[in-house]
């Protein structure tokens, strides 16, 4: 679901957990799922709210309850000002081609190319290791949800529709019997 939403932050209650679910468990699941999303983890009160369990909470906001809604509003805007501060620098530039993963666009030239959230996702991919030439295989791995029951062709498929709305901005190349580079 995660992977289909795309939220800008997660709220997760770690404070009340059926068994035999352990805290570190779901959060393991969802930070997994949700990279590079910020999470932000409601824990119960106690000593164990200022240090949840396991080192995997230490890039997380918590909030221990109970908490007034100000509170997790205040914890919500930190992540996402956090979130824009680190992906404000991560714009991606290709020739006339430029991709922004904060606003999620794409302009060629002084043009906005409209692009559906996959094809932006593989462009983006792409994009971020130029010159590295990727299998279709892995660029399902990084681009598709988890689970999704897509072949390697689709990727063919999503890379013809990419070149096409470039047209010639687009920095894809075919590795014949290998896959895909942009570069």
């Amino acid at each position: 679901m995660i992977a289909e939403i795309r939220p800008d932050v997660i709220v997760l209650d770690l404070s009340e957990l059926p068994p035999p679910m352990t805290p570190t468990e779901l959060h393991r699941r969802v930070t997994d799922a949700a990279k590079p999303v910020p999470v932000i983890c409601v824990v119960p009160p106690g000593p164990t709210a200022a240090a949840p369990p396991g080192r995997a909470f230490a890039r997380d906001r918590t909030v221990p309850r109970p908490f007034g809604p100000r509170t997790l509003l205040t914890a919500i805007a930190e992540a996402l000002r956090a979130r824009a501060d680190d992906t404000a620098a991560d714009v991606l530039h290709a020739g006339d081609l430029i991709l922004d993963p904060r606003t999620r666009t794409v302009r060629t030239g002084d043009a906005p190319t409209p692009l559906t959230a996959t094809e932006f996702d593989l462009l983006a991919h792409l994009l971020r290791h130029p010159g590295r030439v990727f299998t279709r295989e892995q660029l399902l791995a990084s681009s598709w949800p988890s689970g999704a029951n897509a072949g390697v062709r689709t990727v063919d498929v999503h890379i013809a529709q990419l070149r096409a709305k470039l047209g010639p901005a687009s920095p894809i190349r075919t590795v014949r019997g290998v896959g895909y580079v942009a570069g």
